[in-house]
């Protein structure tokens, strides 16, 4: 299996996920709902956590296809840029789903203002993404192309972005020093979190440490704006690195294992002084492991992959 297998594994998740995920959080609205709110807002973040392999994988795929007869360049660099834009608001989307289910474990509900901006940023997704979608089959489809190698406006936004990462002098160490910014308060707050579920800290209560998860998922956000910004600007430095496959594998098992203390209610049962039970060490022992393992496949990108 390579990069063109799992792009195809994971192209239609997308957009399925979002009629899917979109659909229920309608539904969520016409119904008010509480159950079917925290249903469609975990879809719409699994979605977005997909999005992100989804999009990488197109390269592995591009390269496979680019010499084909048929493919042209600018069918391959239109798709990339819809696809592109659509997973940048998808990443926004999934960033107010999450806040949103914070906002409802903290408040007890999901404030107006938010559930209207995931409405909006849902809908804009799906159409970004069914666009993407689109301009990819008609990549190896000549029976549904509006025309032959037609230029289109979003074909030359990854490029462009690319270009403006690695050819800007401030932007890439900028953008280094984010990265590592958002994963000292990533890192900071979930090992801070996750000790106390171990048995450290025992006079704090969970729902105490629950106010600072916001300061981790900026972090990971940070992490994850940048980490696209550098994959866009070179992917082929990253492509045929084995250890980003890993990187990126670990950093979706993390993401999902987070889910675990902004839905769950074992750890919130942990006031001051009280163990936490079997399940919820488990979640935190391991979500430890995968963010030490997600920092050593970073650290080695230049070692084992031989791609810097």
């Amino acid at each position: 299996m390579d990069l063109t297998h799992i792009h195809l594994l994971l192209n239609h998740f997308p957009t399925i996920g979002y009629i899917i995920g979109g659909g229920l959080f309608v539904l969520s609205l016409i119904a008010k709902s509480d159950d079917l709110k925290r249903a469609s807002l975990v879809v719409l973040l699994g979605i977005a956590l997909i999005a992100i392999p989804t999009y990488m994988s197109g390269n592995g795929a591009q390269e496979a296809v680019k010499s084909l007869p048929g493919v042209s360049k600018s069918m391959i660099e239109a798709h990339e840029g819809a696809a592109l834009a659509a997973i940048g608001f998808m990443l926004f989307t999934g960033a107010f789903a999450w806040l949103g289910l914070w906002q409802f474990r903290r408040l007890a509900r999901i404030p107006a203002w938010n559930l209207a901006v995931i409405l909006v940023l849902t809908l804009v997704s799906f159409g970004l993404m069914a666009r993407a979608s689109n301009l990819g089959g008609e990549i190896r489809h000549a029976e549904i192309r509006a025309g032959q190698g037609t230029v289109t406006p979003e074909g030359a936004l990854a490029r462009t972005v690319g270009s403006f990462v690695t050819e800007t002098p401030w932007m890439w160490p900028t953008c280094e020093t984010l990265h590592f910014v958002g994963l000292s308060l990533l890192c900071g707050v979930v090992f801070l979190v996750d000790l106390r579920v171990l048995g450290v800290m025992r006079g704090v209560s969970f729902a105490s440490l629950h106010r600072l998860l916001p300061w981790a998922a900026l972090g990971f956000g940070l992490n994850v704006v940048t980490g696209m910004l550098f994959f866009v600007g070179i992917p082929g430095q990253y492509i045929h690195n084995v250890a980003f496959y890993w990187k990126v594998g670990l950093v979706m098992l993390a993401g999902a294992n987070a889910l675990y203390f902004t839905l769950f209610d074992e750890p919130w049962s942990l006031g001051p002084g009280e163990d936490a039970p079997l399940t919820a060490k488990v979640f935190a022992a391991s979500a430890m492991v995968l963010w030490v393992a997600v920092m050593y496949c970073g650290s080695m990108l230049p070692f084992l992959g031989n791609s810097f």
